[in-house]
């Protein structure tokens, strides 16, 4: 994505196919600190730190959905949102044949600071 950066990025990521898959790749494919890279987590090349086993965090879907929007939907019990979109993870999984895995949730995993 180098070079193509603007004021108006977002607008760009919105109105340019290309743009909005490298951005989504990126976002998957980085690391964050202290959030792991989503891509680390599902194929499991990611361990938890001391700090987020003492926070709950622990391989699995739900840590993707920790990193993604856990300020959001994560750390307060069972949501409905969190319930929607393992229901869709699960679909999809059917469609392709492969294993959930573990920890589906993030209801009891502390959120990530903002950065």
């Amino acid at each position: 994505m180098t070079g193509q950066w603007t004021p108006n990025g977002n607008d760009l990521v919105a109105s340019d196919a290309t743009v909005s898959f490298k951005t989504a790749f990126w976002f998957w494919m980085t690391p964050q600190s202290p959030k792991p890279s989503c891509h680390a987590v599902i194929t499991g090349q990611w361990t938890p730190s001391a700090d987020d086993q003492a926070a709950g965090r622990v391989p699995g879907y739900g840590e993707i959905t920790n990193i993604i929007n856990g300020g959001v939907e994560c750390g307060h019990g069972a949501d409905d949102k969190v319930a929607d979109r393992i229901g869709f993870y699960k679909r999809y999984c059917d469609m392709l044949g492969v294993s959930y895995g573990d920890n589906l949730d993030c209801y009891n995993q502390r959120p990530y600071p903002p950065s």
